[in-house]
């Protein structure tokens, strides 16, 4: 086997919000792909297959797990959203100092939060 040196592993590297905010990026994405995009095609067919399929969406939609489902959807959409705009920022060339980073780590998944928040309530209150 060649003497190379090894990728260092996790337990080298400290955690840090930055490290969150990159794998929950992932997540989120994922999350709006195996899930999100399913559902929406079902809402979509129910749409153009009359008013019983539509019926039959709208109870599994306003179930306790419909909510839980489509809370952690748009949670995930505004988390992906944030987490873009940061990477978008970085790809540019900014923000790569560490207090900058964490910072900016920290305030994507508040901002992921709050959005979800101000999201429901514009639909529930209104």
């Amino acid at each position: 086997m060649a003497n190379r040196p090894l990728s260092p592993h996790l337990q080298i590297w400290k955690w840090g919000p930055h490290m969150l905010t990159s794998i929950l990026h992932r997540v989120s994405g994922n999350g709006m792909a195996f899930v999100g995009l399913p559902l929406l095609v079902w809402w979509l067919a129910a749409l153009a297959s009359g008013p019983a399929a539509y019926e039959r969406f709208a109870a599994v939609a306003n179930s306790p797990l419909g909510w839980v489902v489509l809370v952690g959807l748009s949670w995930a959409f505004f988390n992906h959203l944030a987490s873009g705009l940061r990477h978008f920022v970085l790809d540019i060339g900014a923000g790569y100092e560490l207090t900058t980073n964490k910072t900016w780590s920290v305030g994507v998944q508040l901002l992921g939060i709050l959005l979800t928040a101000a999201f429901w309530a514009a639909l529930l209150l209104r």
